[in-house]
């Protein structure tokens, strides 16, 4: 169940927060060369705890952890304990399948939803408001788009799985392509400020000016 926060300001609607555990050689593969695969595992933990906590000190709608993958320490089901998250785990064959199944079950029981991914550090409660204040006052479907062509998040209040079928995920076309199938479905939509992925490795220095913690994750860690 999720935890009931009286005093949210969407109570309402619901904040998932899309993570894969973070086992060496399997989390965040694109920056192994740069980091080791240990070193790119730990950065992956700490930025599933640092989103984690950003969504839930927000105050804005309860945060539901949907997980894929998992480590022998049980990394994510404790961080569902430690920050009073309900936790989920990801069905489906590819990721829209899995996002549209997750945005589905959390509409069952409220009026919105946003998903997030932890790959976007620059992501704060303010940007977060922005998408749930979209939804709360009437568009279908809200998104955060990235600068290499995808979406750091999307939030809808209607469920349609044709929003996330036939997409070439992983690519420059993704956001352009969910804006056909939105205008397809006839959808409102609204979108957020452009934000940057943490893909590659030129994106770690970028990392390390927004967050001088994050300068030690290199192949001496």
């Amino acid at each position: 169940m999720v935890p009931a926060k009286l005093n949210m300001q969407f109570p309402d609607g619901r904040i998932l927060v899309f993570a894969r555990a973070p086992v060496a050689g399997y989390a965040k593969t694109r920056l192994i060369p740069e980091l080791g695969a240990a070193g790119a595992a730990a950065l992956q933990a700490q930025l599933v705890r640092d989103t984690l906590a950003m969504a839930t000190e927000s105050g804005l709608a309860p945060v539901e952890l949907w997980t894929c993958g998992d480590d022998d320490e049980k990394f994510l089901p404790k961080l569902g304990v430690e920050f009073e998250c309900k936790v989920n785990t990801q069905q489906g064959d590819d990721l829209g399948a899995r996002m549209a199944h997750a945005l589905a079950a959390a509409l069952r029981t409220a009026r919105f939803a946003v998903l997030i991914g932890t790959d976007c550090p620059a992501m704060d409660a303010h940007y977060l408001q922005g998408a749930c204040a979209a939804l709360h006052q009437g568009s279908d479907a809200v998104l955060g788009p990235a600068e290499d062509g995808g979406y750091v998040l999307i939030g809808v209040r209607r469920s349609d799985a044709a929003l996330f079928s036939g997409i070439a995920w992983g690519t420059a076309q993704v956001l352009a392509q969910t804006r056909a199938r939105l205008a397809q479905l006839n959808w409102r939509h609204a979108e957020l400020a452009v934000q940057w992925d943490l893909d590659r490795p030129a994106d770690l220095e970028r990392l390390a000016r927004l967050d001088p913690r994050c300068a030690a994750f290199n192949r001496e860690c």
